[in-house]
């Protein structure tokens, strides 16, 4: 996890301001950081702030080879087969670095073939001095973030990691620019033009959810071919926990207790041992008092084998730390927001207490494996798996946007195997009726695929939430309370709240929305929608509010 900024076609050279805007984002990269201008390039500016997490000694950035020297990269990413890719087409590493390995691909295949080729998550801007050529990329899913501000009008670009360290920009751009999300599974290419600006030539999607990967997979198609669906399935989860054990940092995981972090926890512990990891696993769990969340977390912790901690948290928590995640998180949907509280909140503690830098989650399981409460109401397999694509299109606007932002915000650096692209390939292919909730539980393949793996006892494996709720869902319980007592006091009374783009409809929401305003004006194009339960009858985006919650099966 690092951060990237860069700014293409804005006269001048790299002064003060463009160091104002890049340290808007050193909580991504507290380990080095460099700004730099090519006389050669004079409107290019390149920004890095990094967090090294492999090849701390010659892995800084903007990075350029001696066998290519007029191509610069800026990348915020792991590249999860890039030690494959030296194998396979012979490439000569310059640096331990994985990132390097997206220099090498381009050169020999151009951009369209080196994005289809990472097996990773990433963010990355390419210079090609030579050929006069800018492209940027982002991963299938979007785990790792990227904006882009464009100004038609006077034909400048900038990106960055987050949306702050471009919001100043803005205010000195025509006010027709956009300023917002690239989009996942994309790359663009530009030209850059005689005197400095940038044209686009090329905006492709090179990868849909659920499609089939187009590099090497790390799992050889003859070891599946023997295989059943729920061998697979815990075959491929494995591997994808696997290939993210590489790091020089030390690394722990996030246990809420629930299926989708016990299980990733648990893999990690038997790939731990099998690696021999010169340190024990660190686990993460957090809830207000003694949550049933807190409770589940530790039994799991216990049976695992793990160096457990437990943070609790209240209201002066919240009170103290509210603003705080609405400006780190750049959103103002409401369960995102509720749901980021105590991930901030375990992410600083995680960041203050330990030495852990690289973490584990579980994020993707509900959108992957129909893990939501509101799947048991799909009218028919189809739609719900339909659903499922949806979700999965949008979790860097929502989820995924919560799980990088609470963490980044830390300097920690999260993985998340549940969106590994052969694993989604090889889920979303299975039969739409497999995938559903059966006899009121949800995720029922994935808890059946790892029944006789040894892994989880079936007390923790076949919990569910109406046993003590998944995830974060029993922290909200408490939170929510205390989140409107907190909005009530500082709420300004009678004040003039017109917004465009979606509305507020309760004192909550209008008071996520004044926060944000107060940061990222006039952007109410971050959050395109509030996330909300599909073919149920709520208003509000909390599973509580569902009829299934607390149904006892």
């Amino acid at each position: 996890m690092c951060g990237i900024w860069a700014t293409f076609g804005i006269n001048g050279v790299a002064n003060f301001k463009c160091v104002e805007c890049l340290f808007k984002i050193v909580h991504r990269g507290p380990d080095a950081w460099r700004i730099e201008q090519d006389a050669r390039e004079p409107h290019i500016i390149l920004g890095f702030q990094r967090l090294a997490i492999v090849d701390g000694l010659y892995g800084m950035q903007p990075m350029r080879l001696h066998q290519y020297p007029r191509i610069s990269l800026i990348c915020n990413g792991e590249i999860y087969n890039y030690r494959r890719l030296k194998e396979e087409h012979n490439f000569s590493y310059e640096t331990n670095c994985d990132v390097e390995a997206i220099i090498h691909l381009y050169q020999r295949f151009g951009i369209a073939e080196t994005v289809k080729s990472l097996d990773g998550v990433f963010a990355f801007c390419l210079v090609d001095g030579e050929k006069r050529k800018v492209y940027i990329a982002r991963d299938p899913y979007g785990v790792r973030p990227l904006f882009k501000l464009h100004d038609k009008v006077n034909a400048y670009m900038a990106i960055c990691s987050e949306a702050k360290g471009l919001v100043d920009l803005r205010k000195i751009s025509d006010e027709t620019a956009s300023l917002g999300q690239f989009p996942p599974g994309h790359f663009e290419e530009y030209d850059i033009l005689d005197e400095g600006n940038v044209k686009l030539n090329i905006t492709e999607q090179y990868y849909k959810p659920g499609s089939a990967p187009f590099f090497l997979p790390y799992v050889p198609k003859d070891q599946l071919s023997k295989l059943d669906d729920y061998e697979k399935t815990a075959h491929l989860l494995e591997a994808a926990c696997r290939k993210r054990l590489m790091s020089d940092r030390r690394i722990g995981c996030l246990l809420s207790g629930g299926l989708d972090s016990s299980l990733i926890t648990a893999l990690v512990m038997k790939l731990a041992k099998e690696c021999k990891l010169p340190y024990k696993i660190q686990t993460f769990a957090i809830g207000m008092g003694n949550s049933p969340d807190l409770v589940a977390a530790r039994k799991v912790a216990e049976y695992l084998g793990t160096e457990h901690h437990e943070v609790i948290f209240d209201e002066n928590d919240v009170e103290k730390e509210l603003d705080n995640v609405i400006y780190h998180l750049e959103s103002f949907d409401i369960t995102t927001i509720r749901a980021s509280m105590p991930m901030y909140l375990l992410a600083k503690y995680i960041k203050n207490n330990t030495n852990t830098t690289v973490v584990f989650s579980g994020e993707g399981a509900d959108e992957l494996a129909q893990g939501y409460i509101y799947f048991r109401d799909a009218p028919d397999s189809n739609l719900a798996h339909e659903e499922s694509i949806r979700l999965l299109s949008d979790i860097y606007l929502y989820d995924g946007l919560r799980a990088d932002r609470t963490t980044s915000a830390f300097c920690l650096e999260l993985r998340v195997p549940f969106l590994d692209i052969q694993f989604t390939n090889h889920y979303l292919n299975l039969e739409p009726e497999l995938r559903r909730p059966q006899n009121g539980v949800e995720k029922y393949f994935l808890r059946k695929s790892f029944a006789n793996s040894g892994l989880l006892p079936d007390s923790i494996l076949w919990r569910h939430k109406e046993a003590f709720s998944d995830g974060v869902a029993s922290v909200k319980k408490s939170l929510f309370t205390t989140l409107q007592e907190i909005i009530e006091e500082r709420l300004p009374k009678n004040a003039n709240f017109k917004y465009p783009g979606v509305q507020p409809t309760t004192s909550e929401s209008l008071y996520y929305r004044y926060i944000f305003e107060k940061s990222f004006p006039g952007l109410h194009n971050f959050t395109p929608y509030y996330w909300m339960p599909k073919w149920v009858q709520v208003s509000d985006p909390s599973a509580r509010f569902i009829k299934h919650y607390a149904a006892k099966e």
